[in-house]
């Protein structure tokens, strides 16, 4: 699987909207390996999703990509979170 990574990302929807423009302009992105998977309730992934550059207790600073998983739609998210505790690196998952 690829991801087209992206720095400081705001929300989900942006990460979204610019993962759709990078996937229309030809962008593939990179491979990656997950570390890590986070599984959250719908209320917790929302509230995630709707702040991605706050700090999370539950980011391990030092792993290299974490899955996001919403435990009721099953939507994910990645982040590399590159020492911090919050989503520095955020990407959608591209099926090849």
């Amino acid at each position: 699987m690829r991801a087209l990574f992206g720095r400081k990302v705001a929300t989900l929807d942006e990460l979204k909207e610019l993962t759709e423009r990078a996937v229309g302009e030809g962008m593939t992105g990179r491979t990656y390996t997950v570390d890590e998977e986070v599984v959250l309730s719908d209320k917790d992934f929302n509230s995630f999703a709707s702040d991605l550059l706050a700090d999370q207790q539950w980011i391990n600073p030092r792993a290299n990509c974490i899955r996001i998983i919403n435990e009721g739609t099953k939507e994910t998210v990645l982040i590399d979170p590159q020492g911090y505790q919050y989503p520095r690196y955020t990407s959608l998952e591209i099926k090849d």
